[in-house]
């Protein structure tokens, strides 16, 4: 059974470098000393992750990623990672970097999240977008 994963709800939508994403996916983990049973990538479109936003946040706004913890014991991460394909692409446009290095960062960003790292705080983000670097650099070298 594959611990990394990725399906499709709602829009059609080919992974990058399926195989080399999921093995770096496994790969982020190990470095950051996080043992990982399962990952579950859900790529979606803005309207479908809205509805999990409001139904599971209470928030009523487009966002580009949604990491759902669902371990039961500390010992290992089981979790799901919805991503809006449409706010990817928005975003690479606003950023100006191409829609794969956006997706990449925000695929990055939920497996940190799931090894620790949050994003509220001024410090949080600078320490979440240096890891994202980081591993974006990482996978780019691969």
């Amino acid at each position: 059974m594959a611990r990394v994963s990725f399906q499709t709800a709602n829009i059609k939508f080919k992974i990058p470098e399926r195989s080399k994403l999921s093995g770096f996916i496994e790969e982020i983990f190990l470095q950051e000393d996080i043992k990982l049973n399962k990952v579950v990538y859900v790529f979606c479109s803005d309207d479908f992750l809205l509805s999990l936003n409001k139904e599971f946040l209470g928030h009523n706004y487009y966002t580009d990623i949604i990491t759902f913890d669902l371990s039961e014991a500390k010992t290992a991460i089981t979790a799901e990672i919805y991503i809006s394909i449409d706010r990817i692409k928005i975003n690479a446009t606003a950023y100006d970097v191409s829609d794969t290095k956006e997706l990449l960062r925000v695929v990055f960003h939920g497996v940190l999240h799931l090894c620790g790292y949050k994003d509220k705080t001024k410090i949080e983000i600078a320490k979440m977008r240096e890891a994202e670097d980081k591993y974006l650099f990482l996978y780019k070298s691969k």
